[in-house]
């Protein structure tokens, strides 16, 4: 079972994503880690050095990499939006959406510095790149889970979302 968690940077997906691992027994694989792990650099270094669209090629291969396991897959907030990322995991596994008001993500990244898109905009642009985002996760969702709650509460809706 492959299951990737999508939403806006702050949305729960890893906190989340730890407590749904451990009850379904699968391992996390956050993307995020795994391209630091990858390229040697924190996200910011690699925005900084390497621009965002190399960012978002090296996410989008890291998608068609991790597809491949049986895990639960923490995406980085733009993960889904390239369409044959959202492709490639739809066609292994299920994406979930953890849906969440904007207002909740930006308490909880509003002062995050390996956020380079938080550390770019103001308040009012990243309200409007959620918005904008949150189009294309619907798109590409397999299903949309609240993450309004406690994260073992979210776990335990996306357990009984994925079994029905």
């Amino acid at each position: 079972m492959t299951i990737f968690l999508c939403g806006f940077m702050g949305c729960g997906k890893t906190t989340v994503g730890k407590l749904l691992a451990k009850k379904l027994g699968l391992p996390l694989i956050d993307t995020d880690a795994f391209l630091v792990e990858q390229e040697g650099k924190s996200i910011p270094e690699i925005f900084a050095e390497n621009s965002e669209p190399y960012f978002r090629e090296k996410e989008a291969a890291a998608i068609r990499t991790l597809r491949k396991k049986s895990a639960v897959i923490s995406c980085g907030g733009g993960a889904m939006l390239r369409q044959d990322s959202a492709e490639a995991a739809k066609e292994t596994g299920k994406v979930v959406l953890l849906d969440i008001p904007f207002e909740v993500c930006y308490e909880r990244i509003q002062d995050d510095t390996n956020r380079p898109i938080v550390q770019q905009n103001t308040k009012e642009q990243l309200e409007a790149i959620f918005n904008e985002r949150a189009t294309i996760y619907r798109a590409n969702a397999s299903f949309s889970v609240s993450a309004d709650g406690s994260p073992l509460e979210v776990a335990e809706r996306i357990i009984k979302a994925v079994k029905a």
